[in-house]
């Protein structure tokens, strides 16, 4: 683990009760793999279910925190990016309350400040969503 869930609030824009990612786990310059497991108190479960709008936003952190934790070790402040776009979710089924979700982030390219990922969310060896997603520095 490079950080806990304390360290990775730090490394995201997004703050309390809208942090839909836990530790980092692995971090390369090609990948960026998190865990996150919903609590019951997340705004995104409901019925003990992690809803798709949480899933999204954990694979769209995942992606912030490539970002952040890119800057922290340049020790740089990591800017603020953007949602460009998100194509091919496939949200084969959803967590359940407690349920450790494992989001890896794949780069596809990365070009002045905009980068496209592939994105891969397993509950152990069972892929539960997949995804493309295209995100942009603010300049």
């Amino acid at each position: 683990m490079l950080a806990n869930e304390n360290q990775v609030k730090d490394l995201i824009p997004q703050k309390a009760p809208f942090v839909m990612v836990g530790k980092l786990m692995e971090y390369t310059d090609e990948h960026i793999l998190s865990n996150f497991t919903p609590a019951s108190d997340n705004i995104f479960v409901k019925n003990q279910t992690f809803l798709e709008p949480g899933l999204i936003e954990n694979m769209a952190q995942t992606v912030a925190l490539y970002t952040g934790y890119q800057y922290f070790l340049l020790k740089k402040t990591a800017p603020v990016g953007y949602i460009g776009s998100i194509s091919n979710v496939v949200i084969e089924r959803l967590p359940k309350l407690n349920e450790v979700i494992a989001t890896k982030v794949s780069i596809i390219q990365e070009f002045m400040g905009v980068t496209l990922v592939q994105i891969v969310v397993n509950i152990g060896d069972e892929i539960i969503a997949t995804g493309k997603m295209k995100t942009v520095l603010a300049p």
